[in-house]
């Protein structure tokens, strides 16, 4: 049996500049870990005003469907607030889970910080190649 990877650090607060938070992940992220991700998420909306929140993934080795769940509760969130959520990273993976829980198109990669401030997905990449959701559609679930 391998041995169970660290579990991923998050920075304890967000950083803060103007009406724009950041929130890092590193390590493993699945339901075991994920209360991590999930805590500093719902710290990065403390306050009152708008809230445009940037989520570095950048440095995940792993991650499963659990990111879905706080990433979608930031969404809305911040979104009430007539802000943003947008996520930085390069991973297949992480597209690959974001496409079958059906948000690839609400949290679209961004190369950076600064890219992702900007709304400048990674074009670069494109899109993914010839995937599709492994969930059935509603005339296969008949």
């Amino acid at each position: 049996m391998c041995p169970r990877p660290a579990p991923p650090e998050h920075h304890r607060a967000p950083e803060l500049f103007d009406e724009c938070r950041m929130v890092r992940a590193r390590g493993h992220l699945d339901l075991t870990t994920v209360s991590l991700l999930t805590h500093a998420l719902e710290e990065a909306r403390t306050g009152n005003g708008r809230v445009f929140l940037i989520v570095d993934l950048r440095e995940v080795s792993f991650t499963d469907g659990s990111i879905l769940r706080p990433l979608c509760a930031a969404w809305d969130a911040c979104r009430a607030r007539q802000g943003w959520v947008r996520v930085v990273h390069s991973s297949t993976t992480i597209d690959l889970v974001l496409l079958d829980g059906g948000v690839l198109g609400r949290f679209p990669a961004h190369a950076s910080a600064q890219d992702a401030w900007c709304g400048r997905t990674t074009a670069a990449r494109g899109p993914v190649p010839a995937l599709t959701s492994t969930r059935p559609t509603d005339a296969e679930g008949q």
